[in-house]
């Protein structure tokens, strides 16, 4: 089998990369190629791994990538939410009209094979696809109603792959990711960069910014948790979605305030400390538009998993990702 990951350099995309690499995903692999606009690498698999670098959003890329015709099409690619909202054109393009070519390109494949080449599309979707009111918790009945540019882009994609798997040119589902936290590296575009950065930071003893009030809630769920909800995905039986084919994922809800405390509990207060509070009124107010808990019944049903708090959270990114963890 064949798997494509579009994005394939990105955190989320190398983590499931190494997942798939480790033979977590229930299917048998020959080829895994990992695509995106930088060179990207998966060390120590038992199979073939090929390296592709182009942008989606150029001329011709989508079928140049579905005449590949993998058997199943992670599409993780997106320019972040902060990117998004501060340039409107370049989210559209990508985000919104790099996914509707992918879909195209692939329905072509389709067609051309008679039917009978039907891939697997698992679109990394958002909880931005939401907007307020929100209830106390969001059900899997609650009506999208995005209030930023990013979380439009990922409606919109979401509604394209739900239309092309009803007509049969492909298998296709969206997840609803969390926020992922902690996040390894540097800080990114996206405006909830600093839910990691809050943690990540101060455990490199290096000082970070909470731009927004401690009383903010949101979302989360670890890398290794993003990761296995792409593999759990491979092997769902998609007849048991129903025709409603967006998921929202399990995660952990909680305030900055009790984030910064399951750091205390772990770190200790002087790593605590190192986070300055410093107001960013637009962080503030894209945040502000953001769900804040769920009760994602339907994905747990499914067999989807996240973690129980916080505090597994850190200790995740400690285990995994931390510099010099042991030490």
């Amino acid at each position: 089998m064949k798997i494509l990951i579009i994005g394939g350099a990105g955190m989320v995309g190398q983590k499931l990369a190494r997942r798939i690499a480790a033979g977590n995903i229930g299917v048998e692999v020959d080829t895994l190629v990992l695509y995106d606009i930088v060179e990207a690498a998966i060390p120590g698999a038992g199979f073939k791994v090929e390296t592709v670098t182009g942008s989606l959003a150029s001329e011709g890329e989508a079928s140049r990538i579905a005449a590949m015709r993998p058997d199943i099409v992670y599409h993780l690619a997106a320019i972040v939410s902060g990117d998004a909202e501060a340039n409107f054109d370049r989210g559209w393009d990508i985000n919104a009209r790099g996914s509707w070519s992918l879909l195209e390109a692939l329905r072509a494949e389709n067609e051309a094979s008679g039917g009978a080449y039907v891939p697997r599309v698992i679109f990394a979707s958002s909880i931005a696809v939401f907007g307020g009111p929100f209830p106390e918790k969001i059900g899997d009945d609650f009506l999208c109603a995005p209030q930023t540019s990013y979380g439009a882009q990922k409606a919109m994609t979401e509604l394209l792959v739900a239309d092309y798997a009803r007509k049969g040119f492909i298998e296709g589902m969206s997840i609803r990711l969390p926020t992922v936290c902690v996040r390894p590296g540097k800080a990114n575009l996206a405006a909830s960069s600093f839910f990691s950065g809050i943690i990540r930071e101060p455990l490199n003893g290096v000082e970070a910014i909470l731009p927004v009030d401690d009383d903010v809630r949101h979302w989360h769920a670890s890398p290794r948790s993003a990761a296995r909800f792409f593999t759990h995905a491979a092997t769902l039986e998609l007849d048991r979605l129903e025709g409603r084919r967006s998921l929202n994922m399990p995660g952990v809800s909680c305030t900055v305030a009790e984030q910064i405390e399951a750091l205390r509990e772990i770190a200790g207060e002087d790593v605590v400390k190192r986070i300055k509070p410093k107001a960013d009124e637009t962080i503030r107010r894209i945040v502000a538009g953001w769900p804040r808990n769920f009760d994602p019944a339907r994905a747990t049903a499914l067999g989807f998993e996240a973690e129980r708090d916080f505090a597994e959270i850190i200790r995740i990114y400690i285990e995994d990702d931390l510099p010099n963890a042991a030490a």
